[in-house]
């Protein structure tokens, strides 16, 4: 960590938030913080002057470069004083500080992603212990982000996020408890549980995974209308979540869990600790136990030691079971990884074509499985109005990721966090198109 003083600071602090919804709830948090040291913040306000703090990812190639080129804009403004100082913090400034600081100029502060009370210290303001989970949200006033846990303990081949976020750290039940019946009490009436790994939360505190006990103690939480699993790994995933997934109603019959691959060649290579075998007697037993189960996976293409083989047999793998959303990414050579030992051969451009293969088929499955959807009616939690539309989520859509619910506004009623009926009239491949029914 790395701090030189300024003697001009204004109250104004703008918090920049790149990356993914783990860094969104950072960024929340230390908003909170700010807010009750009686700072003026905003988030991602085009406002000069005052402090911009900008929270960086340092997942994949593209996350760094984003955020590389977001500090080296701010620098300049800073450098030419539009603002009277520049704090950067998290992902990538645990990974590359050094390297960041001797190369970029006009920065006020370099934080990783542990020094909350530091950041805060840095624009004099106070870490205040008292605050459990109280933050100020950037999401609508319906839903928001809870991290489970920090950290992780999985060796995956291509992945840093442990370098970056340290080893796996869970909260206690009762802080979770807390955290969410104060975001209830503010109008919260869907909670989204993330972390490295929702499947491994309990065993640091409780000696076992403890995810099926978490998901019944949230689900008794009063008002709390839904709750979403996400990031759910697959080697060793316990089946009883699943249980108590169908028997509270206010959890979402969801699951969000990235397989990232099928072939035994690249889950051994990729260290998933899983085989083809195993894997897909997971998904289904998944699909058993819940049929009407919405299943999201990703999967990674162009690890090093991927095989035009592995490749077709992982279409294949997507072609039989038909997931209802996918994503995927193309593979980023990280240093200090398993992988990086390895020689990064496939070309991006073979990267990509593999991707995109994957992602042409999803869209015809996607597609089909949404035309399957048309005249039944669904829940729909309204998000936002964008142009003529309503746009909604069913349970079995996260937000941001996956697919929408678009209603017209001119022949339909509907208020921006409140559940309606809809009746799907049609489908697109991503989306759904429908109107309120009672």
């Amino acid at each position: 960590m790395k701090t030189k003083p300024n003697s001009k600071v204004n109250e104004n602090i703008n918090v920049i938030t790149l990356g993914c919804s783990k860094n969104t709830v950072d960024s929340e948090m230390l908003m909170g913080q700010l807010l009750a040291n009686g700072k003026n913040v905003m988030h991602e306000s085009n406002q000069l002057g005052g402090t911009v703090i900008i929270n960086t990812c340092g997942f994949i190639d593209n996350a760094k470069e984003e955020s590389i080129n977001t500090i080296l804009s701010f620098a300049e403004k800073r450098k030419k004083g539009e603002l009277d100082k520049l704090i950067v913090m998290g992902c990538l400034i645990e990974r590359y500080q050094d390297e960041l600081s001797a190369e970029i100029k006009n920065v006020d502060g370099w934080f990783g992603t542990h020094h909350l009370p530091e950041i805060l210290k840095s624009v004099d303001a106070d870490y205040k212990r008292e605050l459990l989970g109280e933050r100020l949200l950037t999401t609508p006033k319906h839903y928001a982000y809870v991290k489970i846990s920090e950290g992780c303990n999985r060796p995956c081949s291509f992945c840093a996020i442990p370098l970056m976020r340290g080893q796996h750290l869970s909260k206690s039940y009762e802080e979770l408890e807390f955290e969410i019946k104060g975001l209830v009490k503010n109008g919260i009436k869907e909670i989204m549980l993330i972390a490295q790994d929702t499947t491994y939360y309990g065993i640091d505190l409780y000696g076992e995974r403890k995810l099926p006990e978490l998901l019944k103690r949230l689900a008794n939480i009063e008002g709390l209308e839904w709750i979403r699993l996400h990031y759910a790994y697959p080697s060793q995933f316990p089946l009883e979540t699943l249980d108590v997934m169908r028997e509270y109603k206010n959890i979402c019959n969801y699951i969000d869990m990235p397989l990232q691959h099928i072939t035994d060649n690249m889950l051994k290579t990729m260290r998933r600790g899983i085989t083809k075998e195993r894997t897909q007697k997971l998904v289904d037993d998944i699909r058993n136990k819940i049929p009407e189960i919405g299943f999201r996976t990703t999967l990674l293409v162009g690890h090093p030691g991927e095989t035009q083989k592995d490749q077709e047999e992982l279409l294949a793998f997507v072609e039989k079971n038909k997931f209802d959303r996918l994503g995927v990414f193309t593979y980023s050579h990280e240093e200090n990884t398993a992988a990086h030992d390895m020689s990064d051969d496939i070309p991006q451009e073979e990267k990509q074509l593999r991707a995109d293969q994957v992602m042409e088929l999803q869209q015809e499955i996607s597609s089909t499985l949404n035309a399957a959807k048309i005249g039944n009616a669904y829940k729909v939690l309204i998000d936002k109005i964008d142009g003529e539309h309503f746009v909604g989520r069913t349970e079995y859509d996260s937000p941001e990721v996956d697919n929408e619910v678009l209603i017209n506004t001119q022949n339909n009623y509907a208020r921006l966090g409140d559940f309606v009926n809809v009746k799907v009239t049609d489908a697109t491949e991503f989306d759904l198109i429908g109107e309120v029914v009672k």
